[in-house]
């Protein structure tokens, strides 16, 4: 490990992040949209879209270890990388090509290559960070990184709005052409390690090395599991129970809201994702003070307020939606409202997220930080698999109007879950004193 710190580096290597997020981003705002043009159901529709946190629960574990154990001239991220980053923007880029056609057999099979091809090289991207990085820099080099992962997100709602206006094919090729120029820059620009980069002189069989990978990657989470359910302290079931929650409701917001844009208010599917960018915006400037408020008066508070900042949110926008819905407000009266109401929203989300992860490995020893971490993903991943096809049955028997409806419930289980967490939280700290817990938090 190279002990030097270059924010120099992790802006480069944040690139992979920008890229990534503005690939999902553009990928949720506008596939339900454009599924819908084949007659599915929002059931069918939110099976399509869980396809991505299946391939991420399977395949993320296991490739982030099988990397770990890849040695090459290039390093041993770098190839997966290499490979997955084009071959999942060609195939991105199909996605408007196979909606034109008409062919839902095309259609499908560019949405499942590119999600496989998105979790090829999404583990060895988030991999290389703590590969580069000394351990006592990691917490700011995570920041960085986020914010280029933020900003990403940010390109895609905004930027992606005036191109999907002009044609709505241009979002999916302009995308798919930064996010393999934004991963050309980490490998052209980023080195990885000399020890990882000199090819191994251990002769392994392939089969015996997936075959190790496998038991080494799935047996730990299988341990950390069994610690959830076993504990006779319920602290971090709850909070994990928490996250499930609130990311059922998130993504199904995330996932259906441009179609609840389009079909119930009448409004463009741009006009849609433009204001979950907004969203996004609240969540990415709130994100550093939601990190001190929970540091002054303690994460689960700042949890709890945030949910109810969200809860809030949600209710508004209900009522002003039935209300556009059944014309008695004017729909561009709506649209401006819920911009300012998601921006709250925005700020919510960042208490709510900002300090969720923290809790969890706050909950267990510095050894088994890295595992604890696994845990928080497991769960919110495992709920962006459940929350499209609940949220799509919904709206099936519902219509549009249930998505918020949906989404608030799962908001107020989160926060009746949040108050039987006991542990994990800190209480007291000004500012200062975060910043000189950094080097401690790694």
């Amino acid at each position: 490990m190279n002990e030097k710190f270059s924010y120099k580096r992790i802006f480069i290597l944040g690139f992979g992040f920008f890229g990534i997020s503005i690939i999902w981003a553009l990928y949720n705002a506008y596939v339900p949209v454009f599924l819908k043009d084949f007659a599915l159901s929002s059931f069918i529709i939110g099976i399509v879209m869980v396809i991505d946190n299946v391939f991420a629960i399977v395949m993320l574990p296991y490739l982030g270890a099988l990397s770990d154990k890849t040695r090459t001239r290039l390093g041993r991220r770098m190839p997966y990388i290499l490979i997955g980053a084009p071959s999942a923007a060609i195939f991105f880029a199909l996605i408007p090509v196979a909606r034109a056609h008409k062919n839902l057999a095309l259609m499908m099979g560019t949405i499942i290559l590119m999600n496989f091809f998105m979790a090829v090289f999404r583990s060895p991207v988030i991999a290389l960070m703590p590969d580069i990085t000394p351990s006592r820099f990691r917490s700011q080099a995570n920041g960085i990184i986020n914010f280029m992962g933020g900003l990403g997100a940010l390109f895609a709602y905004f930027g992606g709005k005036a191109l999907y206006d002009i044609n709505y094919a241009l979002p999916f090729y302009v995308g798919a052409a930064m996010m393999l120029i934004a991963n050309l820059l980490v490998v052209i620009f980023i080195k990885e390690p000399e020890e990882y980069r000199k090819p191994s002189k251990e002769k392994v069989k392939l089969w015996e090395l997936l075959k190790k990978t496998s038991h080494e990657s799935f047996g730990e989470l299988k341990e950390n599991l069994k610690d959830v359910f076993a504990s006779q302290e319920k602290s971090l079931l709850f909070i994990l129970l928490a996250i499930f929650l609130w990311f059922i409701a998130f993504n199904s917001l995330e996932t259906f809201f441009t179609s609840y844009a389009k079909f119930e208010l009448g409004i463009k599917e741009s006009t849609g994702a433009f204001l979950l960018g907004l969203f996004a915006l609240g969540f990415m400037v709130f994100s550093i003070p939601a990190g001190f408020i929970g540091g002054r008066i303690g994460r689960k508070k700042t949890i709890t307020l945030g949910l109810f900042v969200i809860i809030a949110v949600m209710l508004i926008a209900l009522y002003l939606g039935t209300q556009a819905a059944s014309g008695k407000i004017e729909v561009n009266f709506v649209v401006k409202a819920f911009a300012g109401l998601f921006l709250l929203g925005g700020f919510g989300w960042g208490m709510v997220n900002v300090n969720s992860l923290p809790m969890v490995v706050d909950m267990t020893t510095e050894e088994k930080v890295g595992g604890y971490t696994g845990l928080y993903y497991f769960f919110s991943m495992a709920a962006n698999i459940f929350a499209p096809p609940l949220s799509g049955i919904a709206i099936d028997h519902f219509g549009y109007q249930s998505l918020l409806i949906f989404a608030t419930i799962f908001f107020v289980l989160a926060l009746i879950a949040v108050q039987f967490v006991r542990r994990g939280d800190i209480v007291g700290q000004k500012p200062q004193d975060i910043y000189e817990l950094i080097p401690d938090m790694d």
